[in-house]
C-alpha cells in the first residue's frame, strides 16, 4: 500500500518504531518557532530547565505580537528575548522584521522537516511539504532542549482538490469552504492533507493561507506536497538547494476522504463572532462596514497586497472606512515599494501599519463600538479586535478591498471591473539583515531581565482529593481570547503572571479575579462546554487560571492544544461521561472528586460529587500515561526535575 505525505514524514521523525499504529505518536523535532507573546515564557521556562544551549537544527524567536511601546514593559522583553537567543544559541528576528510564520517560510521552512511552534498557527508551514504543529510553549521549551514532542495519533483525513479558483475566488474562500462544511472543531484529532490536480494552480503562498486556518478546523496540522510550487517559492528565496520533493505515491490512501472542486467557489465570508459561521457574501452584501483590513498571517503574500492594490487603484475607498493594511514581513514590504502596490494602496487612503500581527492580535486598529469590520485575519472571537462589542468579519483580500471602496460589504464579482490575476516573480527583492544569527558557543552570557519579568511560580503536586467551588460555568467554543485575553493591555505582562492573572476570564466576568483569590489556597473548578479552549496557543490560559487556584477543569470536549497545556501545568481536564451534566451544574456549586489522585493513576473514570445538591457525575479523563505523571506532580517542570532529562 502507497503512503501519503503525512505518513511518510511521521515515519521520518518517529522516536520509536511502529509509532503509527500507538495511541500516541513520539517525534523529533527539527525546528521550533516562538513569537514574543508566548516566547518570553518559553525563555524562562527553558531557563528553568537547565539547559544551556538549544538542540534542535533550528529555532527562531520572532518578535511580531507586542510591538506597541506604551511603556517599558514590551521593549524590556524584546532585550530579554534577543538576550536569550543569545545565550541559547537561538536565530532572532528583530522588531519590524516580519510575522512569524511567512518571515519563517521565507528564510527557514524546508521540506520534509518537522516544526514546533508556540503559536498554533504554525501549522502554516505545511504549506512547504513540512510537519509545523502548533503546541503549548512549554512543549517548545522541551523539544529545544532537544526532547521528543508526543501527540495522540491522528487520523490522516484527504482533501482532493479539482478544478480550478474562477475570478474573485482566491485561496481564502478555500478554507472557509472547509469551515463552512466541517465547523471550528472539525479537525480535531486529525491531519489534514490536500492532493488532487487543483494544487497545480495554487502556489505556495496560497497553500499557506489553507494551511494557516488549519488551525480554525481545530486540526493537529494541515500538509501539503512539497512539489514544483515549493521548488518555485524556494528558488523566488535564493533557497532553492533547501528544495526536496515530498510526494503521496499513487496508492495512497486516508482515514477519510473529502473533495472540494476549486471552480464550484465562490466569495465567502465568517460572521461574527467565530471562524465557523461562513455564508456566501452575497448573502449579506449591502450591510454597512467600518474598517476593511488587508494582511495578517492569514493572507500574508505579495499577491494579497497586490490583488487589493489592484481594485482600489485610481479610487478612494469610502469616507467613512478605515482601510488598513498591515504588511506582514519587511521583505514584503519592500516589493510592495518597488512594485508600485503600496503607493497605490496609500493614494486610495490605505492606514499603513508596520510588518507584524497589529491588529489580527488586538495591538491597536481596533474597530468602533458595534460596527463591522472586514477582516483577513484568522480569528473573529469576540472582544479579540480589542473591542468588546466588535463585529468582525472574515473574509478574502478581493472582498475586503471591494468593500472598503463601496462602504458596505460587497461581492467582489459585482464590481464589474477585470480581475487582474497575479503571477508570483520568479526573483523577489530579498531582505535578512534584520535577522540575528545564533552567536558560536562560547563565553557564557547573562540575561536582561526587566522589572515587569518575573519567576515562574511554584506549583504543588496534585493532593489526594479535591473540593471547591465552581467559580464559572461556560458553554461551547469558549476561546482561549475569552479565557486569557491578548491586547495591548494585557499581553505586556505575558512574562509577569501573578500581574497578567488579573485578567482571567474578565471578558466573561468582571468579578472571577477578586473571587478566584478568595479561594487561591484552597482551590476551585471551571465547568465548560464543548471545544473549551479553542483558539491561540497562549499557555497563559492555563498558567494564570493554575495560579488563581484552578485545580480542574470539567467539560464535555477540549481542544487539542489547551488540553495538553492544562496538563502541562498541573489542570486536571476532564470530560464528562454524560454531556447532559453539564446542564446539572451551577456556578456556585461545591464540587469534591474524592481519591482523585488514586483514580487517576488507576484508570480513565473520575467521581464527581456535586455537595451543593447531592449529586455524583461521572466523568474520564483522557491523558496519556505521560499526562497523568505531569498532572500528579503538578507540572511538566515538577516532573523534568524529578526525573531529569535525556542527553540526547
Amino acid at each position: 500500500m502507497g503512503k501519503n505525505v503525512t505518513q511518510k514524514l511521521i515515519e521520518s521523525h518517529a522516536v520509536e518504531k511502529n509509532t503509527l499504529s500507538g495511541d500516541e505518536i513520539g517525534l523529533k523535532i527539527d525546528q521550533t518557532l516562538t513569537q514574543d507573546a508566548t516566547g518570553t515564557l518559553v525563555m524562562l521556562e527553558f531557563e528553568a530547565l537547565g539547559i544551556p544551549r538549544v538542540r534542535t537544527e533550528l529555532s527562531v524567536q520572532y518578535v511580531d505580537h507586542n510591538l506597541l511601546q506604551e511603556d517599558s514593559k514590551n521593549p524590556d522583553d524584546h532585550l530579554f528575548l534577543r538576550s536569550a537567543c543569545k545565550k541559547f544559541g537561538l536565530w532572532f528576528s528583530r522588531p519590524g522584521n516580519g510575522v512569524s510564520h511567512p518571515v519563517h517560510m521565507e528564510r527557514f521552512g524546508i521540506p520534509g522537516k518537522t516544526l514546533l511552534g508556540s503559536d498554533s498557527h504554525s501549522c502554516a508551514a505545511g504549506s512547504l511539504g513540512m510537519l509545523a504543529i502548533g503546541a503549548g510553549g512549554l512543549e517548545v521549551a522541551m523539544a529545544m532542549a532537544g526532547e521528543p514532542f508526543f501527540i495522540k495519533k491522528p487520523k490522516v483525513w484527504g482533501v482532493k482538490l479539482t478544478g480550478k479558483l474562477p475570478d474573485w475566488v482566491s485561496a481564502k474562500d478555500v478554507i472557509l469552504e472547509m469551515l463552512r462544511r466541517h465547523g471550528v472543531d472539525g479537525g480535531v484529532g486529525k491531519i489534514a492533507e490536500y492532493f488532487g490536480p487543483g494544487l497545480q494552480s495554487l502556489t505556495a503562498m496560497d497553500r499557506h493561507v489553507i494551511a494557516n486556518m488549519g488551525a480554525e478546523l481545530g486540526a493537529t496540522t494541515s500538509v501539503f506536497p512539497a512539489d514544483d510550487a515549493v521548488r518555485h517559492f524556494l528558488k523566488s528565496q535564493g533557497r532553492e538547494r533547501d528544495f526536496r520533493e515530498i510526494l503521496a505515491d499513487e496508492e495512497a490512501e486516508y482515514d477519510e476522504y473529502e473533495e472540494i472542486d476549486l471552480s464550484a467557489l465562490e466569495p465567502l465570508i465568517a460572521l461574527p463572532s467565530s471562524p465557523g459561521r461562513v455564508v456566501p457574501v452575497r448573502e449579506v452584501a449591502g450591510r454597512e462596514i467600518y474598517q476593511a483590513y488587508i494582511g495578517s498571517s492569514a493572507n500574508p503574500g505579495l499577491r494579497d497586497f497586490f490583488v487589493a492594490a489592484m481594485i482600489v487603484d485610481g479610487k478612494q475607498v469610502h469616507d467613512r472606512v478605515s482601510f488598513d493594511v498591515n504588511p506582514t514581513s519587511r521583505q514584503i514590504l519592500e516589493n510592495m515599494m518597488d512594485m508600485g502596490v503600496l503607493g497605490k494602496l496609500i493614494h486610495a487612503g490605505a492606514r499603513l501599519h508596520q510588518a507584524g500581527c497589529g491588529g489580527c492580535i488586538g495591538m491597536g486598529q481596533a474597530p468602533a463600538t458595534g460596527r463591522i469590520s472586514l477582516r483577513t485575519v484568522p480569528r473573529n472571537f469576540p472582544g479579540r479586535s480589542g473591542t468588546k462589542e466588535d463585529q468582525v468579519y472574515l473574509c478574502s483580500p478581493e472582498t475586503a478591498a471591494a468593500s472598503a471602496l463601496t462602504g458596505v460589504i460587497t461581492d467582489p464579482r459585482e464590481l464589474g471591473m477585470h480581475y487582474l490575476r497575479f503571477t508570483e516573480p520568479d526573483t523577489v527583492i530579498l531582505n535578512t539583515e534584520m535577522l540575528i544569527e545564533p552567536l558560536p558557543e562560547g563565553e557564557p552570557l547573562a540575561l536582561e531581565k526587566g522589572p515587569n519579568i518575573k519567576p515562574l511560580p511554584d506549583l504543588e503536586a496534585m493532593p489526594d482529593s479535591l473540593k471547591g467551588p465552581v467559580l464559572l460555568r461556560v458553554g461551547d467554543d469558549i476561546s482561549t481570547d475569552e479565557i486569557m485575553p491578548a491586547g495591548a493591555k494585557v499581553l505586556p505582562y505575558r512574562s509577569n503572571i501573578p500581574a497578567i492573572s488579573r485578567f482571567v476570564f474578565s471578558q466573561i466576568d468582571e468579578t472571577y479575579y477578586d473571587r478566584a483569590m478568595s479561594f487561591q489556597k484552597q482551590g476551585s473548578f471551571v465547568v465548560g462546554g464543548a471545544n473549551y479552549g479553542q483558539g491561540s496557543s497562549r499557555e497563559h490560559a492555563a498558567l494564570a487560571p493554575r495560579y488563581l487556584g484552578v485545580k480542574a477543569v470539567i467539560a464535555t470536549g477540549f481542544s487539542r492544544i489547551h488540553l495538553q497545556n492544562l496538563s502541562n501545568f498541573g489542570i486536571l481536564p476532564l470530560i464528562f461521561a454524560d454531556p447532559e451534566d453539564w446542564n446539572r451544574i451551577e456556578q456556585g456549586d461545591c464540587l469534591s472528586l474524592p481519591d482523585v489522585r488514586s483514580a487517576i493513576q488507576k484508570g480513565k473514570s473520575v467521581r464527581v460529587v456535586n455537595l451543593s445538591k447531592d449529586e455524583t457525575y461521572e466523568a474520564e479523563h483522557r491523558m496519556s500515561p505521560h499526562e497523568v505523571e505531569m498532572v500528579l506532580a503538578g507540572s511538566l517542570i515538577n516532573l523534568v526535575k524529578q526525573k531529569g532529562l535525556s542527553s540526547a
